[in-house]
């Protein structure tokens, strides 16, 4: 009886703590995007830089991303279930907003990495290829492709009776355990991302 006593306390500790640090997350998360947009979106000094896009996509991206994750955290606090498991429209929809949201984040970081390495490099025709128009026209096929990524990526996830929400199709499963999460959003973002910073940094 005591040990049951003493793991249910643990586990209701457990609860509450992930509720609360998930919310202070939350609050600092929001505040930080919040104050990013307004940076970036009302000065006239950013309106026409190139990183300040990147990153203004990157922040929208995370605001979306923070409000899925700290539902996800409250459903769980409350009911001790995300509720994936019980409807199948959220079950697919939270795994295409996730991994959408996901990708853009990293690869916007990625983006604007790249774009500092042109605008630093002593070769006058590589600085001139990188314009705003440019960068717009790459962000916006790049977040097409991450929003029919997350689509296709989502629609693999059922409702299983024993397991709850999982990828339903074996190809799924193993896409994500050899190349969506290991490399997709792992090893290629931070070698990218460090590449080109590394590269620009010599630049300069």
């Amino acid at each position: 009886m005591s040990s049951s006593s003493a793991s249910d306390g643990i586990l209701k500790f457990a609860t509450q703590y992930s509720l609360y640090t998930g919310c202070i997350t939350f609050s600092f998360g929001v505040i930080c995007n919040v104050l990013t947009l307004l940076v970036f979106t009302q000065l006239k000094l950013f309106r026409t830089n190139r990183c300040a896009f990147y990153i203004t996509i990157e922040s929208i991206s995370n605001l979306i991303y923070q409000f899925l994750t700290i539902s996800l955290t409250i459903l769980t606090s409350i009911y001790q279930d995300d509720a994936t498991g019980r409807f199948f429209i959220w079950c697919k929809f939270r795994y295409i907003l996730g991994q959408t949201c996901a990708v853009t984040t990293l690869y916007m970081i990625c983006f604007t990495a790249v774009d500092q390495f042109f605008s630093t490099n002593h070769r006058l025709n590589l600085r001139q290829m990188c314009t705003l128009k440019l960068g717009r026209y790459f962000a916006l096929i790049f977040i097409c492709f991450a929003i029919i990524h997350g689509i296709v990526a989502g629609s693999s996830y059922d409702i299983q009776p024993t397991l709850g929400c999982v990828p339903s199709i074996y190809a799924a499963v193993q896409y994500s355990t050899f190349f969506f999460y290991p490399i997709l959003v792992g090893f290629l973002p931070v070698i990218i991302a460090s590449s080109f910073s590394i590269l620009a940094y010599h630049n300069v």
